[in-house]
C-alpha cells in the first residue's frame, strides 16, 4: 500500500510543480489552488509512505516520478525540447526509481 501511495504522491509532485509555473508568482487563482492543494496531497502520501518505505529510497522514488512526469509534461504541452539525450535520461531515472523499488 506505501507503494502505492508513493507513487500517487509523485504524480501529484508533478501536478503541483505544473501548477506552480501556471501560476505565474500566484497571481493567477485557479493554478495557485491547484498547486496548495496538490502540495498538501503529495506531501501527506509522501509523509504516509515513509512510515514504511525507508526516507532515502522514499524520497528518490517522488522526485524521480514528479521530476521524469513535470518535463514529460513540459515537453508534450508547453514546446520544452525533447531531443533524444533528453528521453534517454528522463528513462534513466524512471529505469533507477524502478530499481529502488526491486532493491528494496
Amino acid at each position: 500500500m506505501a507503494w502505492i501511495v508513493l507513487v500517487m504522491s509523485g504524480v501529484l509532485e508533478a501536478v503541483w510543480a505544473t501548477a506552480l509555473g501556471k501560476s505565474e508568482g500566484f497571481t493567477r487563482p485557479l493554478p495557485s489552488v491547484v498547486f496548495g492543494v496538490g502540495l498538501v496531497l503529495s506531501m501527506t502520501g509522501l509523509a504516509f509512505a515513509l512510515r514504511t518505505v525507508p526516507v532515502g529510497t522514499g524520497y528518490a522514488v517522488w522526485v524521480g516520478i514528479g521530476a521524469v512526469l513535470t518535463a514529460t509534461y513540459a515537453m508534450l504541452f508547453e514546446g520544452e525540447s525533447a531531443g533524444p539525450l533528453k528521453l534517454m535520461l528522463l528513462a534513466g531515472i524512471l529505469g533507477c526509481v524502478a530499481g529502488l523499488k526491486l532493491t528494496h
